[in-house]
């Protein structure tokens, strides 16, 4: 074989060979690709919904009497995050205690219900940053309020907890004998009917929903049992935290936020 027709071969063969590197590899490392189909904030964006998993649990999701229309707090910082995202918030009920499950299947895309920061929850979400202060609280009849004024004195009494909660957390860290129900709520009314001693639920929940003017005038709440944080949670590698977290800085430097909370009478729980 002459010199020419082997640089006419060799020449051929690179060039085949550099189709089959860009048809392999060049593309997937190029960091200025656009979003990849695995960004979340692309998969929601596309589908045009932002779906919300949430409980009934006032006064950061609920219906007002005679609407089904969802309100509270972290409900309508929902719809202000779903609309700066150009989608429509939709809100899906869930059990609590598969709150993750829901996430990783894709029934709903976020967490957003006064959900406390809990070392399981960070590990199995990824969590927007920290917004509202809250503790978890012993519910009891008013008429018995005295005799319950320290977590000692609790010991003995039977409490409705929420499953998968905060609430369930920490009675089982102290002992509390407890009756698993479904949310918040539900805890309340075993409390209110006899059939538990006690509940435990969110301080910011028993401001809105027991004592005098309320549906459960005749419970009052005492001791607190910890000190905690409600964050929004995600799925595990979610592009939409970091977009979330910009959001919500935005929101509290123009007022958004103070002005939502003034509504629901939560201003004096607000990190900032």
């Amino acid at each position: 074989m002459n010199k020419k027709l082997i640089a006419l071969v060799l020449a051929a063969v690179m060039v085949v060979a550099c189709f089959a590197l860009a048809a392999c590899g060049g593309k997937t490392t190029d960091p200025t690709d656009t979003p990849s189909a695995d960004s979340d904030l692309a998969y929601i964006k596309d589908k045009g919904t932002l779906v919300i998993g949430i409980t009934d649990f006032a006064p950061m999701d609920f219906q007002k009497e005679g609407s089904e229309e969802w309100v509270g707090f972290d409900a309508d910082l929902a719809k202000k995050f779903a609309e700066s995202l150009g989608v429509k918030a939709e809100f899906q009920l869930i059990e609590w205690d598969y709150k993750t499950t829901e996430l990783d299947g894709k029934t709903i895309d976020c967490v957003w219900n006064g959900m406390t920061l809990t070392e399981e929850v960070k590990a199995a979400m990824d969590c927007s940053k920290a917004y509202l202060n809250n503790q978890q609280i012993v519910i009891v009849p008013a008429d018995k309020a005295a005799d319950y004024q320290t977590a000692e004195a609790c010991k003995d009494l039977q409490f409705a907890v929420e499953n998968g909660s905060a609430g369930e957390e920490v009675a089982t860290e102290l002992g509390f004998k407890i009756t698993e129900v479904e949310n918040q709520a539900s805890a309340l009314q075993e409390v209110a009917a006899g059939t538990c001693d006690a509940a435990i639920i969110d301080s910011l929940m028993a401001g809105a929903m027991v004592g005098e003017g309320t549906s459960y005038a005749n419970l009052t709440y005492t001791v607190g049992l910890n000190n905690e944080e409600y964050g929004v949670g995600f799925r595990k590698g979610s592009d939409v935290v970091e977009v979330f977290n910009a959001f919500l800085d935005a929101a509290i430097a123009d007022g958004t936020v103070d002005a939502i909370a003034e509504t629901y009478d939560v201003q004096a729980a607000l990190i900032k």
